[in-house]
Order: structure tokens, then C-alpha cells, then sequence
């Protein structure tokens, strides 16, 4: 998640936006988690597993959706992957800049 972290503080301020969702967690190990861990993005709960599993189909983690500025889905990606590597930047900056356009 450093990396997550990372991407998340450098491109916030162009419009980039991360929510972390934890799902079928105790709520209390969540947020010391997040406290231990440093995270920076947005963390929401899913307690049950309802939302995520169910309407979105996700059963494990870690499984990033990319939305535009629009509401759409535009692409998502299952398993770990490096936040800070050349092509994860390239690619927020893609999207970032595809958004802007009117």
C-alpha cells in the first residue's frame, strides 16, 4: 500500500481520488490498520461483505476499479500491482488527462 499512498498524495490535486474499501474486517482492526499502516486515501467499511461481493463481484483483494470523472467505469485490474512503477503513473496520467478533455 506504500505505493498506493504514493500515487494518491502526487496526483490528488489533478483530481485523482483512491478509496480504499475493507470488506468482511472487524471495524476496530480496520482503523488500527490503517493507523499502524499509514494509509492517506479514504478507507470504507463493507462489514458484511454485501456491496463488495454483490454488486461489484469483489471476493478478494486487492482489486482496483478505475471510474471517470463521468461515473464510468473505464478499466479495472485484479492483484497486487507497483503504484510507483513508470506505467502505473503513465496510466493515471492517461485517464487523468482523457477526463480533462471536454
Amino acid at each position: 500500500m506504500p505505493s498506493v499512498n504514493k500515487l494518491y498524495t502526487e496526483f490528488k490535486l489533478k483530481g485523482f481520488e483512491v478509496l480504499l474499501v475493507s470488506f468482511r474486517e472487524d471495524p476496530g482492526l480496520v482503523k488500527r490498520t490503517v493507523l499502524e499502516r499509514g494509509y492517506v486515501a479514504p478507507v470504507l467499511l463493507d462489514q458484511n461483505g454485501k456491496v463488495t461481493g454483490e454488486v461489484y463481484g469483489v471476493w478478494g483483494t486487492p482489486t482496483a476499479y478505475f471510474i471517470n470523472r463521468r461515473g464510468q467505469l473505464v478499466g479495472h485490474v485484479v492483484g497486487p500491482r507497483d503504484w510507483e512503477s513508470p506505467a502505473a503513473r503513465r496510466l493515471v496520467l492517461e485517464l487523468l488527462e482523457a477526463d480533462a478533455k471536454p
